[in-house]
């Protein structure tokens, strides 16, 4: 009877609830809409509350639907570039507008640029000719990104929860100026924002003018990123401070690319703020260690704060980082270590994992000493996530495969990067020979990029036969003239095929035929055979291309915690 009610519409919160969990299950979602209107009224603003994002299915269509939006006077400025009033709908079932719930700067400029392309070849070509003559003088693109912008700021009913703006190359700063310029003028478009990125590798005057209006108006953000300027000053650190000191509910911060000025003031705030009763989350990306000084009083004075993370930091592993963690009264929830320095003292290392390492769920290591992994085996036991991406000796090959067993119960992501060292790959030879069978039973993901011998691979498979892989990623690297041939994608397949397709032994599949030499690269990917992917399909393996099932470690991270 319940399950009756549900289905005919007469218990919609339940409905509600149930399609939520589709959120990001876009195929389902469409399928949705489909059932009838209550359906369609729910999963409608699950669709639209991002169109933009990279995990969307792109057509790029979406935007002539915004556009529909815009007024005569807005239209005709379009007309001029041979966008006709054909292109928008006469009678839309929804104000798609007020859905968007998530505005990422960069990726709107890029799907512009996209849908631009596809609209380009559906003109005429006297309109084509027209179009592109006129874009030597006036920003078509540009023009279009400011139109969206403006129609979703002046809609009073929006709700936006993340933004996020980057400035990389200096023509970024044409659309940023334009979208600040926007805002400011309509402060309440943001104000209420949950998550704020701020990607600043340049900087000029607006930037800070922005960040001024974010610690003065905005001030419920739960999560900041904030990537610095390459060549960052002391203001724009202060700015970042003001920002900090003026939130009620900051939860998690990410600080990135901090080589030049020390997080003096950004720190003091963390903990002079609001922040020390609600943060529980710190990542540190690319931040120079070097003169920080005030850590010790900083976590300190922290009360609820769950996990730290830290990434590929220089000057972590020196004396006067290690001593302002060591001489904590409280734990250092050290949740994320990645290092790839060189390490001049094994004690620091020694002495951090004293204190920290019964927390360390990620790790990963760069090119370093074989006495290195002696002490992860030693003090971390909960591991979850491991890589080793670098350069590594053979005589370290042995410890890695002596860790893998020391975390095999907790262990769940794998990433196995090894650079071929004087083009010797006996290391890589002795690790596929070996690994197999000292995988635990199930791993959610699985990536390797080695050079690989067909032998070789045929007695991981073998080995690996009692694990289940749910994400599976292989790249094989081939120095073209030195590998020889028929190591090529097609030369894998029989095997994939017998060890891994017909005995189900994944989810997802992606693998990378990477040749290379002094003058050029080539990525063969399986994703590009038509008909291996439907066949692969058949035993409901989902063959998709390599870098797009890659994961991107700090991101994972940052969805993790």
């Amino acid at each position: 009877m319940a399950c009756t009610k549900i289905f005919s519409g007469n218990l919609p919160e339940v409905m509600s609830k149930i399609i939520q969990y589709f959120q990001n299950d876009y195929s389902t979602l469409h399928s949705c809409i489909l059932v009838n209107r209550l359906w369609c009224r729910l999963a409608i603003p699950l669709l639209w509350e991002d169109p933009f994002s990279l995990k969307y299915p792109k057509n790029y269509r979406y935007i002539e639907v915004y556009l529909n939006n815009l007024n005569e006077n807005e239209r005709t400025q379009l007309n001029k570039y041979g966008i006709n009033n054909g292109l928008f709908l006469l009678n839309p079932l929804f104000n798609y507008t007020i859905f968007i719930h998530h505005l990422d700067t960069c990726i709107i400029k890029k799907s512009i640029e996209k849908w631009v392309a596809t609209v380009e070849t559906s003109i005429i070509e006297e309109q084509l000719d027209y179009l592109r003559q006129k874009n030597n003088d006036l920003n078509y693109t540009k023009l279009i990104y400011k139109l969206l912008l403006q129609i979703f700021v002046e809609n009073k009913e929006n709700h936006i929860y993340t933004f996020k703006t980057a400035v990389v190359l200096d023509e970024d700063f044409e659309y940023f100026d334009d979208a600040i310029e926007i805002i400011l003028q309509n402060p309440s478009f943001i104000c209420n924002i949950r998550n704020l990125i701020l990607d600043f590798e340049i900087s000029n005057e607006n930037t800070t003018k922005f960040m001024k209006f974010i610690s003065s108006k905005c001030n419920y953000i739960s999560l900041l990123h904030f990537s610095f300027p390459l060549f960052c000053n002391t203001v724009i650190e202060k700015h970042l401070s003001q920002i900090i000191d003026s939130q009620q509910n900051l939860k998690k911060i990410l600080f990135s690319f901090n080589n030049s000025v020390p997080l003096h003031h950004s720190l003091l705030s963390l903990k002079n703020s609001n922040c020390a009763n609600t943060l529980r989350t710190i990542i540190f990306y690319y931040v120079n260690f070097k003169n920080i000084v005030i850590l010790n009083e900083v976590f300190e004075k922290l009360n609820v704060l769950e996990s730290i993370h830290i990434y590929y930091c220089s000057f972590l592993l020196n004396s006067g980082f290690i001593e302002q963690i060591i001489n904590l009264t409280r734990p250092f929830y050290l949740k994320s270590l990645f290092v790839d320095e060189l390490i001049d003292s094994l004690e620091l290392l020694q002495l951090l994992l004293q204190k920290s390492g019964n927390y360390l769920e990620n790790f990963g290591l760069g090119s370093l000493k074989r006495e290195v992994l002696d002490l992860i085996i030693r003090y971390c036991t909960k591991i979850k996530f491991l890589e080793f991406r670098g350069r590594f000796k053979n005589q370290a090959i042995y410890k890695i495969f002596q860790l893998i067993e020391k975390v095999k119960l907790s262990l769940n992501y794998l990433i196995i990067d090894i650079y071929e060292i004087d083009n010797d790959v006996e290391f890589d030879s002795i690790l596929l020979q070996n690994l197999g069978q000292i995988l635990p039973s199930k791993l959610e993901y699985l990536n390797l990029e080695l050079t690989i011998n067909i032998s070789d691979f045929e007695i991981f498979l073998k080995n690996s036969q009692n694990t289940f892989i749910k994400k599976l990623l292989i790249k094989n690297i081939r120095n073209r003239g030195q590998q020889q041939e028929g190591q090529e994608i097609e030369t894998f397949l029989p095997y994939i095929k017998e060890y891994i397709m017909k005995k189900k032994r994944t989810e997802y599949l992606a693998f990378q035929d990477y040749i290379y030499n002094q003058a050029s690269i080539n990525n063969n990917d399986l994703v590009s055979l038509k008909d291996e992917v439907k066949e692969f399909r058949l035993y409901n393996i989902i063959v998709q291309n390599y870098f797009d099932l890659n994961i991107n470690v700090p991101a994972f991270i940052n969805e993790m915690y």
